[in-house]
């Protein structure tokens, strides 16, 4: 019979950690239900009303959800200081070691937010969207350049490790937009040129993303504008086409269309049975698949732990999954005077995600099997023991071992782009979106094109699934 201490010690744990059990997609789930049906100002009230949320674990999610509020609401110069704050506070917890610790001691969920690697970038990608509306170009650069910095770090981090998110084509494109935008010709050809080599890379092979045929007409006409005649024929031949030159005097429209929304963490639990390796090795495999997870511990036990680390068969690991909210709509188009320009997809932001949240597992997996095996062997000495502390122990590692289900949930889905010469003046462009359950619908913008210069407008399309169980 257990005794009566015991269940009330249990009650008094479960009731301290029961909110942290919650994923955060639900416990957000007032501010992510006003974002996702596009009320955006009752969105950002929510966030002007929560503002402790600034000071606390989660205020790296705050800031990035401030962010993306502000922007969308065209406080562009306001949506830039949050995400700084972002970029900031993540440096600053990447370089304090305190919170590792409490990650292992503790429910990760009760730490402060440590932000995905996919989601530190896209800092950078909407601070430069940022600073383009606000025809800083300059500063827009700076940013895009952060990227390719940040991503050759974390290239040097991961030297020997699973890590498919080298390099972000879209980032390359970006680079690209702009130089062209401040008339650098040179330098906007070596972006899209790199930006080309990614997709026909990387983003072909890990992310399924073709090169987009617009891409190749900014290589083309970049090309045609240095003067660079034999990089010129060589890609007319690859891309099977012919550069036409433009009209002269006009300007162009550079469009962004952001589609449905990224996908949300959820929890895995996987239970690893043992047996026994080779050179002192313990292997724990997983009953639902064909991971092996061999790991080697000689080193990290004392002889009181020995017995209890000979008694360890089974453990029980939580770890973070992504579960996808599939955009309503799949394909949209400009229509301009007319004619229809199709809008190309560029970033696959869901891809990137679980790919990348996939190959962070099978880095630190083996890490987690450790400190689980120590945390069931140090339960199984106190058992033994001490049948009282033995079982606060063994609830209380029941209760921690949980996922940090957290994760920047107002990102979107993917991205597209187009870029469409027009003649100088007030034009108006129809966005046109449809999806297989939604009929078409268009939305309406006017724009002023001024002569030899780019204009950029940029839209976000909310409609998305609920998450989906995977």
């Amino acid at each position: 019979m257990i005794h009566r201490k015991n269940i009330v010690i249990t009650c008094m744990l479960t009731i301290f950690l029961f909110s942290s059990c919650a994923s955060y997609y639900q416990k957000s789930y007032q501010f992510q239900q006003q974002f996702a049906l596009g009320n955006i100002k009752e969105a950002q009230a929510f966030l002007l009303s929560n503002k402790k949320a600034a000071e606390k674990k989660d205020r790296l999610l705050y800031f990035l959800d401030r962010g993306v509020v502000e922007q969308m609401l065209g406080n562009y110069e306001v949506s830039n200081t949050y995400f700084e704050r972002a970029y900031i506070y993540n440096e600053d917890y990447r370089k304090n070691f305190k919170y590792d610790v409490i990650g292992v001691l503790t429910n990760p969920m009760l730490k402060p937010y440590k932000a995905e690697d996919h989601e530190i970038v896209l800092i950078h990608f909407y601070k430069s969207i940022n600073y383009i509306q606000l025809n800083n170009f300059d500063a827009a650069l700076v940013e895009v350049r952060r990227i390719n910095i940040l991503l050759n770090k974390l290239n040097d981090k991961y030297e020997g490790k699973k890590n498919r998110y080298k390099e972000d084509a879209f980032a390359n494109l970006l680079m690209g937009i702009i130089y062209e935008a401040k008339n650098e010709f040179n330098d906007a050809f070596i972006a899209y040129r790199n930006a080309l080599n990614v997709y026909k890379g990387t983003y072909t092979e890990e992310f399924s993303i073709k090169v987009p045929t617009q891409l190749k007409l900014d290589i083309l006409r970049t090309a045609a504008k240095n003067g660079f005649a034999t990089e010129l024929l060589k890609y007319e031949k690859e891309f099977g086409m012919s550069y036409v030159s433009q009209v002269r005097g006009n300007g162009e429209l550079v469009f962004f269309w952001m589609n449905g929304l990224g996908p949300v963490k959820g929890e895995l639990s996987m239970n690893l049975t043992r047996s026994e390796g080779t050179g002192g090795n313990l292997v724990f495999a997983n009953e639902s698949g064909p991971y092996n997870f061999p790991i080697n511990i000689s080193n990290q036990i004392n002889n009181q732990n020995q017995e209890g680390l000979n008694d360890v068969r089974f453990v029980r690991m939580a770890v973070p999954k992504y579960r996808a909210r599939k955009p309503l709509l799949s394909k949209a188009h400009l229509l301009i005077n007319g004619e229809k320009v199709a809008l190309e997809l560029t970033e696959d932001i869901e891809q990137i995600a679980f790919k990348s949240l996939q190959d962070r597992m099978f880095r630190e997996i083996g890490k987690s099997v450790t400190r689980l095996v120590l945390k069931q062997a140090a339960e199984i000495v106190a058992t033994n023991q001490n049948e009282n502390a033995g079982f606060v122990l063994s609830a209380l590692n029941a209760m921690t071992e949980r996922a940090d289900t957290r994760n920047w949930q107002s990102l979107p889905h993917s991205i597209y782009y187009q870029r469409v010469s027009l003649s100088v003046g007030s034009q108006d462009v129809q966005l046109v979106t449809s999806g297989d359950a939604i009929v078409e619908k268009d939305l309406k913008f006017e724009v002023q094109i001024k002569k030899n210069a780019t204009t950029f407008r940029i839209y976000h399309s909310l409609e998305s699934t609920p998450p989906l169980e995977q």
